[in-house]
């Protein structure tokens, strides 16, 4: 059975697969947020520096971001149910052993290797299954399956704080373990990597083949897409996006503690962006849809710089939580233009290698801005330089956004062809 353009059967499995990736990202990354929960404790039971710490989340992040492109290739050939299965279960076992630490050697080896390998199982194959399932409505689609990852900003770092508070840190590692490992695994399990393997065609192809017959017919390998100056823009704005994003994510809650603000409220502010996000994934999902990615990536990334430079001289609660607001909504709003974005230019016949080779640029980023930030405190005492440097590379970013242009067919056809 095949979906027409104008005869949609009444239930499409593609929604199956967007809940599951939703929930699979609710877990996934909001368990990897709660790094900086940990932060403080780890810091007081070993006396690490804010850098060496930070510096075991940055490795984590390099190395999902290289193994994304490993796992964008294995989704193109072997499909999500595997692939993010078998990562789950790894994630799980990394938060286990999270819970044994005594030496800075397995912070890095667990939470920095074995948690990445985990991780990078989770984003990059399940927005590229995604983008295979649906042609029309795919930013929306992907805002609602990214969206998972604000929800689980929201609940998860609180939980987590929660769980510390009243049985400390290791227990709680023990616990987000066997979340990750439960649920992740039952989750995959209603992933398909194409609606072709149930019989159907994904949702809308035919009313876009109607208005444009050439839309995404061409195909990118990730050689061709490599060859295109797109391709390095789009990479350029998310190293940018990474590193404030990080930044925040990582350091935001020692820095309100560091204000006088107590832990729990800190924990707060973190899940304040994650449930903020959630709105702005959605709507510029929708939004992309409608005026197009290179407008939604401005608009993110003007109020990304907006909340950064505010953040400078923000030292009240009040001020935080506004940061947060701003902040939550245009982060969220970079967050989900990444899968659509590479099916506009490049297409989907690479489309796993090419988000991940996307996907490792912002985690070089991801993983250089932690560590700065960590840094920077370490000899200065504050995080006044490193907000600063956030919120130039806001500016950076629009400049970067308003760069983007679509690659023509004919452009497109070469490219491919040299690249074959």
């Amino acid at each position: 059975m095949h979906l027409a353009g104008n005869r949609k059967p009444k239930f499409f499995y593609g929604y199956v697969v967007v809940v599951a990736a939703f929930l699979i990202l609710v877990v996934m990354w909001g368990t990897s947020y709660s790094f900086g929960v940990f932060f403080k404790p780890l810091l007081t039971e070993f006396g690490w520096t804010r850098a060496m710490t930070s510096g075991a989340f940055s490795l984590s992040l390099i190395l999902m971001g290289l193994l994304s492109i490993v796992t964008g290739r294995l989704n193109d050939r072997f499909g999500p149910r595997i692939v993010t299965a078998a990562c789950g279960f790894i994630l799980g076992l990394g938060y286990l052993l999270m819970s044994q630490i005594s030496a800075i050697w397995q912070l890095y080896l667990f939470y920095g290797v074995i948690i990445a390998v985990g991780v990078s199982g989770g984003f990059v194959p399940l927005l590229s299954t995604v983008s295979k399932w649906f042609v029309t409505r795919r930013g929306t689609m992907t805002g609602i399956v990214v969206s998972g990852v604000g929800v689980g900003t929201m609940v998860m770092p609180p939980l987590a704080g929660w769980f510390i508070s009243t049985y400390g840190w290791r227990t709680s590692y023990i616990t987000i373990g066997i979340i990750a490992l439960v649920l992740i695994v039952l989750a995959a399990q209603f992933l398909r990597r194409d609606p072709s393997q149930i019989g159907l065609a994904p949702y809308g192809e035919n009313e876009v083949r109607q208005e444009s017959p050439a839309s995404e017919a061409r195909g990118f390998s990730l050689t061709g897409a490599i060859h295109t100056s797109q391709f390095w823009i789009v990479c350029a704005l998310y190293f940018c996006f990474g590193i404030a994003e990080l930044i925040i994510m990582v350091h935001i809650v020692p820095h309100a503690i560091d204000l006088g603000i107590s832990p729990i409220i800190a924990a707060n502010i973190l899940a304040v962006i994650g449930g903020v996000s959630i709105a702005g994934r959605i709507i510029m999902g929708i939004t992309s849809d409608r005026i197009g990615s290179k407008l939604t990536f401005i608009i993110s990334f003007v109020l990304m710089s907006a909340a950064l430079s505010w953040l400078v001289v923000a030292g009240e609660v009040w001020m935080l939580f506004l940061v947060a607001v701003v902040f939550g909504f245009g982060y969220g709003g970079m967050a989900v233009l990444m899968a659509p974005i590479i099916a506009e230019l490049f297409g989907l016949s690479s489309h796993g290698a090419i988000l991940g080779s996307l996907e490792f640029a912002f985690t070089i980023g991801a993983a250089v801005g932690p560590l700065l930030a960590g840094h920077t405190f370490d000899i200065t005492g504050s995080y006044q330089l490193a907000f600063l440097g956030c919120a130039i590379l806001g500016v950076i970013g629009i400049i970067l956004a308003s760069l983007l242009r679509p690659i023509s067919s004919r452009g497109g056809e070469n490219e491919s062809k040299r690249s074959t």
